[in-house]
């Protein structure tokens, strides 16, 4: 091939590919619109949902407060206490703020239980899951993905045998069961891990609170005792979800990578004499999509599923606080943590659309 007609082929194939990323900043801008307009519908319609059914249940929150065997004053007052005897209308006012004060000003009401803000409550307890859930999925996402595209590139290989057994294995058992095994063996047993007592060690003084995340706030501080302290309370239950995470996301990435490597586009690559770097490169960018929206899935479920982990590691995470408003029917702590946790999903799926709109321009911005 003359080097005029390769250079001729290599721009044909880059459009045939797709391969041209340039999207009108105006179109992108109101796509982003559209989606923060729709996620506000979203995360409105699904609070109201969440008000609306957990007032339906068939629980007395009061009775839970003051005993099944309290006088009928007693009942009643704390019933008044807890805004219950205006009407459904009322209380939904109320949540909202058509007073000047509730969601609509960040004011998530106060806990029920302790009395104290819902919104500060999940403002300590957010950071601790979102720093194990991230660092969880970059240490899944750098195991996976190399895996997954080595298994792809020999199918049926004993590579690729070893990893389906072990995407079945890692799947087979709940969460919880894989964090007691990991504290059995590396603390227990091979005594490589520290004790599952939270995020420092009980004698350690934890770093003054500036962003709310232990391994920022150390750094800020100057704390990099502490620093290094919670990443050592942090990398079993780290390794743990990352076990558990990376089994479905080595088996999308193998799917994804044999697709594209069996595709037209990819045979025409080579035949127009394009480097292995390149072919590699184009490969991975096609196969990114579908790892990219189980990825967004599988955080969006991990928020509030990592409540066992954090649980078993005693880690005072969301998780951990959503589930105590949930078994104390603690009204306000149920909603606010319900409407953080759809705020932060909705955020994820966007910033996942648009990594999705610039790397394959086959989606488009509509």
């Amino acid at each position: 091939m003359r080097p005029k007609q390769k250079i001729a082929s290599v721009a044909h194939l880059r459009k045939v590919c797709f391969l041209n990323t340039e999207i009108g900043k105006t179109k992108v801008a109101s796509y982003v619109l559209r989606r923060i307009f729709i996620g506000f519908l979203q995360a409105a319609g699904i609070t109201l949902v969440v008000f609306f059914v957990i007032r339906s249940l068939p629980a007395d929150p009061v009775a839970r407060l003051v005993g099944f065997n309290s006088t009928p004053d007693v009942y009643n007052q704390a019933k008044a206490s807890l805004g219950l005897d205006r009407t459904i209308w009322v209380q939904l006012g109320d949540f909202v703020g058509t007073d000047g004060s509730g969601v609509i000003t960040g004011d998530l009401g106060k806990s029920w239980v302790t009395g104290s803000s819902v919104t500060s409550g999940v403002a300590t307890t957010l950071p601790i899951t979102l720093q194990l859930v991230l660092l969880s999925f970059v240490v899944a996402i750098a195991i996976a993905v190399p895996i997954g595209v080595a298994t792809a590139k020999r199918p049926g290989g004993k590579l690729d045998k070893s990893v389906f057994g072990y995407g079945l294995f890692a799947g087979a058992q709940p969460e919880f069961w894989w964090a007691l095994m990991f504290i059995f063996f590396f603390y227990f047993q091979l005594g490589i891990a520290p004790a599952p007592l939270g995020m420092l060690d009980p004698l350690m003084v934890a770093p003054d609170k500036i962003t709310g995340f232990i391994l920022i706030d150390s750094l800020l501080t100057g704390r990099v005792d502490a620093f290094f302290n919670a990443l050592w309370h942090l990398w079993l239950p780290i390794m743990t979800l990352a076990f558990i995470l990376s089994g479905p996301i080595i088996k999308m990435t193998r799917q994804s990578m044999a697709r594209v490597l069996s595709s037209e586009f990819i045979l025409y690559s080579r035949a127009s004499g394009l480097s292995r770097k390149q072919i590699a490169r184009s490969t991975l960018r096609a196969s990114l999509p579908p790892i990219l929206t189980l990825t967004g899935i599988l955080f969006g479920f991990m928020l509030g599923g990592a409540v066992l982990i954090e649980q078993v590691f005693s880690l005072n995470g969301l998780g951990s606080y959503s589930i105590r408003a949930v078994l104390n029917l603690d009204y306000p702590a149920i909603q606010g943590t319900v409407l953080i946790i759809t705020i932060i999903s909705l955020i994820v799926y966007l910033i996942l659309d648009l990594v999705l709109v610039f790397i394959d321009p086959r989606v488009k911005a509509q």
